[in-house]
């Protein structure tokens, strides 16, 4: 059953659509054995471009909605860190790539699942339609420069 998100969290939520394409994307890269390296120049753009900003966003005023002891918080900001590191990693090897792809699906996975949902249980209308107004979504521009996935 379709989760249903809450109107002011939609933006978000196809943000985390957007990850799960990258995630897409790194596991097709490699089933088609395309060099690391091309795999890593298009992470390396999606992070700065798309997931440090969407980090930031969800750091700042998505999580402080419950309170910052709280254990789902905990572990998205631990995930948050983890994938930094993944992220930021100059290694373009097989195994890191796969365990960005896994991580980012993974931790994506949570915060749709269980995170947003306790979150829009507790949050007030004013907090969620903060959240809304803050958050200006952008029409998603793919880099296509390498399109190694197809």
């Amino acid at each position: 059953m379709p989760i249903k998100r809450n109107e002011n969290l939609k933006a978000i939520s196809r943000e985390h659509h957007h990850g799960l394409l990258l995630s897409w994307k790194i596991r097709n890269g490699l089933k088609k054995e395309i060099e690391p390296k091309r795999i890593k120049k298009y992470i390396d753009w999606f992070y700065v471009t798309h997931l440090l900003p969407h980090f930031e966003l969800e750091e700042k005023y998505v999580f402080p909605i419950l309170d910052k002891d709280h254990e789902l918080i905990k572990k998205a900001l631990s995930e948050h860190r983890r994938l930094n590191r993944l992220f930021v990693s100059k290694t373009a090897s097989m195994k890191n790539l796969t365990q960005i792809e896994e991580e980012l699906e993974r931790h994506i996975r949570f915060e749709e699942r269980v995170l947003f949902n306790e979150i829009q249980m507790i949050a007030t209308e004013k907090q969620l339609e903060e959240i809304k107004s803050i958050h200006i979504e952008e029409k998603f521009e793919d880099n296509l420069t390498d399109p190694f996935w197809l």
